[in-house]
């Protein structure tokens, strides 16, 4: 048997910018998804998903034949028509990948719910390139697209900053392990957020790009380095006023928690996933009364 792990992921900082090159802080959560394969004698893939409590969500069986993959049920969904297509592309880059008379039975497990939007996909994608031995980026690349931030801290154990130079991924480990992390709070706002539709909403309406990836760039080097909560929030404030102005969007503070009193930030696709919340004080009645129920600390997120 054959295992392979990859971590879910957290942006901190250049959502939407990180795709035309800003300089962004990325985090590894200890919450992450794996991947198991036993071979079997049927030319078959029999495939099983499960949820953080272990739960089926997900299952079906597809035929390996003439150096194809294949539905083996007539009327299966979207999901089988996504693992296809990854399946497929990653033949693609490695004509050897599945090329054989056996088959595999293979089971994926989630530690974390599905709706988090921690990286279902991405801890997926990293764990078959891993498989194939493939460039898990190119495997990104040619099924879900996006910026490959998420494939990076799929495969580091440490804080990161993602950067894509000339199309290329520049990945740093960094020690990044803030004084008041226990002033660092993740929520969850109740909606996952589809990344895509976020980054068209982005394209449709970026302006001043430059300046604000510069900024974004400063802001990103400032958070790494301070040891001060208060400065840190400042950060946060100039980050959510420049992505604001980039895509017109109102940020997250103004339009749910004006009586906040601490600062709060979006992450990856604005409206929906895990905002971040700095607080001197356990805010976790705050967002309850809120109808907010999923209050994570720095500590017991961040790998």
């Amino acid at each position: 048997m054959k295992s392979y792990y990859s971590n879910g992921k957290l942006l901190l900082t250049g959502e939407y910018a990180v795709l035309d090159g800003a300089l962004s802080l990325a985090v590894p959560t200890k919450h992450g998804q794996s991947l198991k394969i036993e071979v079997i004698d049927d030319p078959k893939l029999v495939w099983k998903s499960l949820d953080e409590n272990k739960t089926v969500w997900f299952e079906t069986t597809f035929e390996i034949a003439n150096n194809g993959i294949f539905h083996a049920v007539r009327n299966d969904n979207d999901v089988s028509k996504r693992l296809i297509q990854i399946l497929s592309a990653a033949k693609q880059l490695n004509l050897g990948f599945l090329h054989t008379n056996k088959g595999f039975k293979i089971t994926t497990k989630l530690d974390f719910p599905r709706h988090w939007g921690l990286g279902t996909s991405s801890t997926l994608i990293n764990n078959i390139a891993a498989w194939a031995d493939i460039d898990a980026y190119k495997l990104l690349e040619t099924t879900f697209g996006g910026s490959g931030y998420d494939i990076a801290c799929a495969q580091y154990n440490t804080p990161i900053t993602y950067q894509l130079e000339n199309a290329k991924p520049i990945v740093k480990s960094i020690d990044f392990n803030p004084s008041f992390k226990d002033h660092l709070y993740f929520v969850y706002l109740n909606k996952k957020q589809n990344s895509r539709e976020g980054i068209t909403h982005y394209r449709a309406n970026k302006s001043h790009l430059k300046t604000s990836i510069e900024d974004i760039n400063n802001i990103t080097f400032q958070m790494i380095a301070t040891d001060a909560l208060e400065d840190f929030e400042t950060l946060i404030t100039l980050h959510e006023a420049i992505i604001s102005k980039l895509t017109k969007q109102k940020v997250i503070k103004s339009l749910f928690f004006d009586d906040f009193k601490g600062s709060i930030k979006s992450l990856g696709a604005w409206g929906g996933d895990f905002i971040l919340a700095t607080s001197k004080d356990n805010p976790t009645s705050y967002f309850n009364q809120k109808g907010f129920d999923t209050v994570i600390p720095y500590r017991d997120m961040v790998l």
